[in-house]
């Protein structure tokens, strides 16, 4: 069964703007730039072997300020609930 956007989107209530982070884990790169997800953050997150994750970075003047990971299906609604009405009005 295929989620609607809405439901694979994933962000905080509007009046839970602050404090939607927590510092989960911390990991560290090793010497080949690899790092590994702990497990406990895996199985909360469901993320399993195989599975797509796609990196999403932010700027702030032009310095790398906070990198996510987001599975790859939800990045794939996302986009779609932002350029289907666009799309719908070209057509």
């Amino acid at each position: 069964m295929v989620k609607s956007a809405k439901e694979t989107v994933c962000r905080p209530p509007a009046e839970a703007a602050t404090g939607c982070c927590s510092v989960e884990a911390v990991v560290s790169i090793d010497e080949r730039g690899q790092m590994i997800l702990p497990k406990e953050i895996r199985d909360k997150a469901g993320i399993k072997a195989g599975d797509k994750l796609a990196i999403v970075s932010m700027k702030q003047d032009s310095t790398l300020c906070c990198i996510t990971l987001i599975r790859v299906e939800a990045l794939a609604g996302m986009v779609r609930s932002m350029l289907g009405p666009v799309m719908k009005e070209i057509f």
